[in-house]
């Protein structure tokens, strides 16, 4: 819902009302009751761009195209040699909590 600023003529009060846009403007003041109560012209609503990826202005120069694109190749290259080393980017198995060495005490109760 818009937010609307009013003022009245009579005792020069201003406040903001947040109304729907179908609403009626108020008239009658809240501070002194009398109906010279004037709602103020407002900015307007403008653009609000939130989160990555937005931008005012999505047109960009061929140089910022090829920098991007040439990063991308070099993350794309750089995961491929993971993958080609045999480690797929998974760490070395934890050893088992429960099991126990050959040269501990723990060992030796369990043969």
């Amino acid at each position: 819902m818009p937010t609307y600023d009013y003022v009245c003529d009579a005792c020069d009060h201003s406040f903001a009302e947040m109304q729907k846009m179908e609403d009626k403007p108020l008239q009658k003041c809240p501070k002194c009751g009398k109906k010279k109560l004037r709602r103020l012209f407002g900015t307007g609503a403008a653009i609000l761009f939130k989160g990555s990826g937005f931008y005012i202005n999505e047109t960009r120069s061929d140089r910022y195209k090829q920098a991007a694109q040439a990063e991308q190749n070099q993350a794309k290259a750089a995961s491929n040699s993971g993958d080609k080393a045999g480690n797929n980017g998974a760490a070395a198995p934890a050893p088992q909590a429960g099991a126990a060495k050959e040269g501990t005490a723990a060992g030796k109760k369990a043969k």
